[in-house]
This record gives C-alpha cells, structure tokens and sequence, in this order.
C-alpha cells in the first residue's frame, strides 16, 4: 500500500533519534506491505472512528487513517505524546 505523509508526521519524524528513525523506517516497510503484520500490532484508536496506531517499538507508535488507496501517516513518537495527538 502506498504511504503519504502530513506535515506533521514529516515534523515529527525529522526530530526522532537516529535509533528511533531507524526502528520507524522498519515499521513503515512493514506497514506498506502488509498492515496486518504481528510486529506492528495494528489497531483502531479508541475513541476515534478513522485514526489506527502501530508499533514501531515497544515504546514508540506511528499513528494512522486508513484511505482507499493509501495509508496517509499522522503522527510519530513516544506512546504518550503520539497517542495524546494522533
């Protein structure tokens, strides 16, 4: 599936730690060849009827809606502040 990133995710992603960035890049390979793969833990956000989160790490979620021809990525960064603000 393809990938289209927002500002925001852009902003987000360019201030991670080297280590961080490379765990994301991994998750958004995973992510773009198949959404249902067990490492990402994909799931609907609660409370929300289009947002989806994904594991890039144990601490660390890369948030997410679902289009009809892409995954249009919101947001990245520590489970806390990533989920506050998908």
């Amino acid at each position: 599936m393809r990938l289209r990133y927002t500002d925001r995710f852009r902003r987000a992603y360019s201030e991670l730690e080297e280590r961080d960035a490379e765990l994301t890049k991994k998750a958004l390979r995973l992510l773009a060849e198949d959404l249902r793969h067990p490492s990402l833990r994909v799931k609907k956000m609660q409370g929300t009827d289009r947002i989806w989160e994904a594991r890039a790490s144990r601490s660390l979620r890369v948030t997410f809606e679902i289009q009809e021809d892409c995954v249009l990525l919101r947001n990245v960064g520590a489970h806390d502040a990533a989920l506050k603000n998908p």
